[in-house]
């Protein structure tokens, strides 16, 4: 995904100013898409340059008023033809997986601290997805856009759901290997 396709995605949904799709992208897009608030303003102003999005009119114009802006014909075409085309999936490239990998060759010390701090972050996240859930998906919600947003957050239980059982099993690992006389394979 690109973040124009994302501040496309959000401004169709709802046409928002620059600070409160920061505000969407913390609440919601930014759980599978992060953005800074600069990087927002920045494409925010490519996407207006390239005609994709405009500013909407003010009812009165007032110095330091936060712009408002939707989407136009040509974004809603650009974002159509990008969601249609072909995309392989990217190879993963997660620090903490190679740090498991370097541990083979320099030792495991520290490591499993790490690991176990990474399952609870993941816990926290999967909560926040199952509030998420019962908050906003509850019987009734089954029109087409409520239905596609659940299956995008049902792919991020289910990621959670992965890493914690991954990382468990990683740790379960990790304290086998070190045993009573500590780490093994220590450099």
């Amino acid at each position: 995904m690109s973040l124009p396709h994302a501040i496309l995605t959000a401004l169709l949904e709802k046409p928002s100013s620059g600070l409160e799709l920061t505000r969407r992208f913390d609440r919601s897009i930014g759980y599978f898409w992060s953005a800074s608030h600069q990087q927002i303003y920045r494409e925010l102003g490519r996407l207006e340059r390239d005609g994709l999005v405009r500013a909407l009119p003010a009812e009165k114009p007032a110095r330091g008023r936060r712009k408002e802006y939707d989407v136009l014909p040509a974004g809603r075409a650009e974002l159509a033809r990008w969601t249609a085309e072909p995309h392989d999936p990217r190879p993963q490239r997660d620090p903490l997986t190679l740090r498991l990998r370097a541990a083979a060759v320099v030792g495991t010390a520290g490591l499993r601290a790490e690991l176990e701090r990474h399952v609870r972050l993941h816990r926290r996240r999967l909560a926040e997805y199952e509030e998420i859930e019962e908050r906003d998906f509850g019987p009734g919600r089954d029109a087409a856009a409520d239905r596609l947003r659940h299956l995008v957050l049902r792919g991020g239980i289910a990621q959670e759901t992965f890493w914690i059982g991954w990382l468990t099993e990683a740790v379960e690992e990790l304290g086998e290997l070190e045993g009573p006389e500590g780490p093994e394979g220590q450099a």
